[in-house]
């Protein structure tokens, strides 16, 4: 056999194998049995609530998406009045995705009112996820913004830097043997004759 067919033949079986591997390493419950009505692998399944919760929640959730706003709102007039340019983009950027978040979350809040009103218990599931996505996405840029301003959330107290300098070497130490180069002679020049 040629060293390529082998080579071809060699990788042929390293990609079966490799793909009844990745079959057969699938957790019980995945293919073959029915069906638990969680399509959405690596989330956490929350506890159900009612719908009437979830309503309670929705509130919960507008309100805190207005205190968002309110927040970078007024780190982005504290930016204007010291005429950071930076840091007023930055959070006008940070302001202007949280008021669309929370517009979102308004408008899903009336779908998960009528779904609850209708008795929809997918949908008015499906609205309160997403409104519960909104938060989440809000605060995330609460934290954007602290950081437009330099202020990292995850730290307590103020960043210490310390600088260690090395002394420079004396002249000592940097003078070493002097060790010249051979002298470059130039080509001889070329005979005019022809020879």
């Amino acid at each position: 056999m040629r060293p390529a067919a082998s080579l071809r033949w060699a990788a042929l079986m390293a990609l079966v194998l490799g793909a009844s591997g990745s079959a057969t390493a699938q957790p019980s419950g995945a293919a073959g049995s029915a069906p638990t009505g969680d399509a959405q692998v690596g989330f956490e399944r929350r506890a159900q609530l009612t719908p009437k919760d979830e309503l309670a929640q929705a509130d919960t959730i507008l309100t805190k998406l207005d205190q968002a706003s309110g927040v970078v709102r007024r780190q982005l007039e504290r930016a204007r009045q010291a005429r950071d340019v930076v840091k007023s983009l930055c959070l006008n950027d940070k302001l202007s995705q949280i008021d669309v978040a929370g517009r979102t979350a308004k408008d899903r809040q009336t779908a998960l009112q009528a779904a609850v009103q209708r008795g929809d218990q997918e949908l008015a599931n499906h609205e309160f996820t997403i409104m519960t996505v909104l938060r989440q996405r809000a605060e995330q840029l609460v934290a954007e913004a602290n950081q437009c301003l330099g202020e990292e959330v995850a730290f307590i107290g103020q960043t210490q830097v310390s600088v260690e300098v090395n002394p420079l070497p004396s002249e000592d130490e940097t003078a070493g043997p002097f060790i010249s180069a051979p002298p470059v002679l130039p080509p001889p020049p070329a005979s005019s004759t022809g020879q």
